[in-house]
């Protein structure tokens, strides 16, 4: 199912909904078992990035039951990979260095499976694991497969990045492996030459434009007539022919496998959501570009805040995006509708949320902090707090900005999602939180439906005036059952909702489907270095 946002784990997506060899393309930027917790940031009322953080995922790895069972499916598979995942459980033991690896192995066994014949996979990775996943690679597809290790120089080394006895580390690395050797889609890919580089080789102009000049050796006639007719022919005092060669019809400096020229999301990008191992828009760019073609079916398995996904609509692409946590299909959904526009929401679909409020409940039972999450993703609101830990922003789950006149000053609602039954303190203490934060509304998102009592309490509480003139509840109470069924949040819907830092608009629709799609036509097995 193509245009299809997956939430749940990646193995079962791929087992359950994704076909064999129905896939040209994969991009994956895994966790890197880099022993850190991410964070998500996001915008405050100001517009300033807040000190607040949600955590989006944890990347420490530990030997346990799930890395045990990994490993057992990969000794199952049999063959290179299996005698890979020996060797590796011989050097690295019960460690969580092969607790990740089996997850990978389990992951890119799968992955093999869904890409079609003439598919391509690309791998992003940091030198923490690197090593150990090209093997992984060269066990899974091949080594025969393996097209190029790609250098990405992310940053500039700095002496704040000096560590004692070590080079800085300013790079991550991409694995470009094939399904097949001989018939994989590949399209070169140039950058334009520098300034420096234009003046230095294209010293001579015409009408035509700039342009060098080249030895002519080997002519014929009708070659003398045709570069004639072109304005191409230069003869020379000395009777020799040489001819011109125009900077437009130059494709520009072949792009190699050092990738200097994609900047990282620095904190002043136009891209950046606050989403921790965001990647630049171009960075996808130029691998969809060089690897697949209009109407190919592109996955990422691990898409983290969607810049596959987005990048793949924008450049005519089919895409599936797979996540594990609520957090980020959110962001990926608000993302989209940012980038191409609210009614984008009907183009694609939504699969492993809940759709029933058993299947609400469920969530709930199964893990509380990603129901909360999806609750708040119900109304557009983002969370509040790292999860498991309350701090600063005790008693509020959630917050939602908006604006409701011109030049006004940014509102914002205080959300508190409730996965138990309700209390009748709950309705008193986010009507506290509400005064507390001066926020213009205050909000209960309950599993469970509240009572009368509960209703009329909160009603009791107030009205928020907006400049219209209208009024809602200063303290509201909303069920899952009531989101689910598509009812509102009560406040101003003509507001501006500035809860999440926004997408760049795309210009057009016109620049959505024919924007980069000069160069893609297919290129069997094609991979020499020809300028």
């Amino acid at each position: 199912m193509t245009n299809t946002l997956y939430y749940g784990d990646n193995l079962d997506i791929l087992n359950r909904y994704v076909p064999d060899e129905s896939v040209d393309l994969i991009y994956l930027d895994p966790p890197f078992n880099s022993k850190r917790d991410y964070n998500a940031t996001f915008t405050e009322s100001s517009g300033e990035e807040s000190t607040a953080q949600v955590k989006a995922f944890k990347d420490t790895w530990y030997w346990d039951l799930e890395g045990a069972t990994n490993y057992e499916q990969t000794l199952a598979i049999g063959g290179q990979l299996a005698e890979t995942m020996r060797a590796f459980r011989v050097m690295l033991g019960t460690t969580g260095y092969m607790a990740y690896l089996a997850m990978m192995a389990t992951r890119l066994w799968e992955l093999k499976r869904v890409l079609k014949p003439t598919g391509s996979i690309y791998l992003h990775c940091d030198p923490t694991m690197g090593h150990y996943l090209k093997i992984l690679l060269d066990a899974v597809f091949g080594r025969e497969n393996f097209r190029n290790e790609i250098v990405w120089k992310r940053t500039t080394a700095s002496s704040s990045k000096a560590r004692a006895k070590r080079f800085a580390s300013d790079h991550d690395t991409i694995f470009f492996y094939v399904k097949s050797e001989t018939s994989y889609k590949f399209v070169q890919q140039y950058k334009p030459y520098p300034d420096k580089e234009v003046a230095k080789r294209f010293k001579k102009s015409d009408e035509h434009g700039r342009y060098k000049d080249a030895e002519l050796a080997t002519y014929s006639p009708e070659k003398l007539e045709q570069l004639k007719k072109e304005n191409k022919l230069i003869v020379t005092p000395g009777g020799k022919y040489r001819y011109k060669i125009y900077l437009e019809d130059i494709k520009g400096v072949l792009i190699d496998d050092v990738w200097e020229d994609v900047p990282p999301i620095n904190s002043q990008a136009a891209e950046r959501l606050g989403y921790p191992t965001q990647k630049p828009e171009s960075l996808l760019e130029r691998i969809l570009q060089a690897s697949s073609n209009a109407g190919d079916v592109v996955l990422d398995p691990f898409c983290g805040c969607g810049t596959a996904v987005a990048v793949a609509q924008r450049l005519g692409r089919k895409w599936i995006g797979v996540d594990i946590t609520h957090l980020a299909v959110n962001l990926i959904r608000y993302r989209l509708h940012n980038t191409f526009g609210e009614d984008f929401k009907h183009e694609y679909k939504t699969v492993g949320e809940p759709t029933t409020l058993d299947g609400a409940i469920a969530l709930a039972e199964e893990n509380k902090y990603q129901f909360q999450f999806w609750a708040l993703g119900l109304v557009g609101a983002r969370p509040a707090v790292s999860d498991e830990k309350k701090g600063a922003d005790k008693g509020i789950d959630g917050r939602l900005y908006f604006h409701d006149e011109l030049k006004g000053d940014t509102k914002q609602i205080v959300l508190s999602v409730k996965s138990g039954k309700l209390k009748a303190d709950d309705v008193r203490s986010i009507g506290y939180v509400r005064e507390r934060e001066h926020a213009a509304i205050g909000v209960l998102i309950t599993l469970y439906e509240p009572t009368r009592q509960m209703l009329a309490d909160a009603a009791a509480s107030g009205f928020y005036n907006d400049p219209s003139g209208a009024r809602f509840q200063q303290v509201q109470i909303i069920s899952i059952e009531e989101l689910m069924q598509g009812k509102p949040l009560a406040y101003p819907r003509y507001a501006v909702n500035q809860t999440f830092k926004q997408a760049p608009r795309l210009a057009s629709k016109q620049s959505a489907t024919n924007e980069f799609l000069f160069d893609t036509e297919l290129s069997e097995g094609e991979n020499d270095d020809d300028e």
